[in-house]
């Protein structure tokens, strides 16, 4: 039997958009429902023993708990995060029935299902325990604490020379807790005036910083299956905004491609929103397009900012930052490549809503079309259905 001693250390070691997320959902689809599905795209093999240790990993997760700390730092940083909610954070609790976790030789298999506004958390750290257990168990050791710090130093002096906005948002691929702990602490101790923030709210606590982020593609992907794909982006823009009322004002753009957003990204939400974010398919052409987009609607694009996150490299950084000097604000997310640059390869790996039941309504599968066709998630059939209703034809993407 595997004893690996891999858990979280808090119940706030997660992205801060669960957080954001959660508080719309109990607000307005308390009685809805969700499925997930653990997607091994990188088909990584995993050791025997492999779904027993992250099912000891997972139950101990019922143990977390917010802080009276935790809960005073929430309400002094995050004003927008209500009462009500920070009292429904406080009694929250994981319930790992809510996991379900199968190995068959050396694969993987892990569904999580129950009231929405509940398994939303499950997502980030389910995935940073899974990457964390994987090294571990496979003995892919990774350099050292000075190293990880000085390779972080480095990349954070070299975004400051670019002139450059940065955050981290690598918690789902981290290598582990420790390595997110020190590359965090040294983007805060090297970072001024390029470091703007963490997407992971408990080492923005630790750090003193800022959490940052609004809301993910789940969020758009439970409006199609409410409203239809059709009403999507409206409806799931529409109902950011009665619960933020301007706060938040970053919009993911590419749940449904990037051209059908814009064409629903009215004049209204486009005043409305500070901007956009980019998380697939050429970040150059994405520019173009969004820049193009605000000044039909006579929006000056130096007002608003786009937030680059896909697989983002100091090479990618500058390419994206130069190209859109001068034309609109810019501002960067980098992950993996923050996270997991200890040593060995950084795992391909997601979880991705796959089905979700409105209140009174049934089980309806999901479905993502990015930008990028490696990045669709769902089944070929509703996929085939989401193309055909929104009116999505072959690209040089394809």
């Amino acid at each position: 039997m595997i004893n690996v001693p891999v858990s979280l250390r808090s119940i706030l070691d997660n992205d801060f958009y669960k957080i954001t997320m959660q508080q719309g959902v109990i607000r307005l689809f308390p009685g809805a429902r969700a499925r997930y599905k653990f997607i091994n795209r990188g088909m990584h093999s995993f050791v025997p023993g492999f779904a027993t240790a992250l099912r000891d990993a997972v139950d101990e997760m019922a143990l977390l708990q917010l802080t009276k700390a935790e809960k005073h730092f929430l309400r002094e940083t995050c004003p927008y995060l209500d009462p009500v909610y920070l009292d429904f954070l406080e009694g929250y609790r994981y319930n790992p029935d809510e996991i379900h976790i199968k190995q068959t030789d050396d694969q993987l298999e892990v569904t999580i299902e129950g009231y929405w506004y509940r398994t939303i958390l499950w997502e980030v750290p389910l995935m940073s325990l899974i990457c964390e257990l994987y090294y571990t168990l496979n003995h892919q050791h990774r350099v050292s604490n000075d190293e990880i710090a000085s390779i972080t130093k480095n990349k954070i002096q070299a975004y400051h020379q670019l002139g450059v906005k940065i955050a981290e948002f690598g918690t789902r691929r981290r290598y582990a807790y420790d390595v997110h702990r020190i590359v965090v602490q040294a983007l805060k101790q090297y970072g001024d005036g390029a470091f703007v923030g963490t997407s992971n709210v408990h080492m923005a606590m630790v750090n003193k910083t800022k959490p940052i982020g609004t809301h993910a593609h789940e969020w758009f992907m439970f409006h199609a299956a409410r409203y239809g794909f059709k009403m999507a982006n409206g409806m799931g823009l529409e109902n950011w905004v009665k619960v933020y009322r301007g706060d938040l004002g970053i919009a993911l753009s590419d749940t449904y491609t990037t051209d059908v957003f814009l064409s629903q990204f009215d004049k209204m939400f486009s005043k409305l929103f500070d901007g956009v974010r980019h998380d697939s398919g050429d970040p150059l052409l994405f520019a173009d397009k969004v820049i193009a987009h605000y000044q039909s609607l006579g929006i000056d694009p130096l007002s608003k900012t786009i937030i680059f996150s896909d697989a983002l490299n100091y090479q990618k950084v500058a390419t994206i930052a130069n190209h859109c000097h001068n034309r609109i604000g810019v501002s960067f997310g980098i992950g993996t490549n923050f996270t997991n640059d200890a040593g060995p390869a950084a795992m391909n790996i997601v979880i991705k809503m796959t089905e979700a039941k409105p209140e009174s309504g049934e089980w309806t599968p999901v479905v993502k079309l990015s930008d990028e066709h490696n990045k669709y998630t769902g089944s070929k059939k509703m996929i085939s259905l989401a193309k055909i209703i929104l009116d999505i034809t072959d690209t040089e993407n394809e």
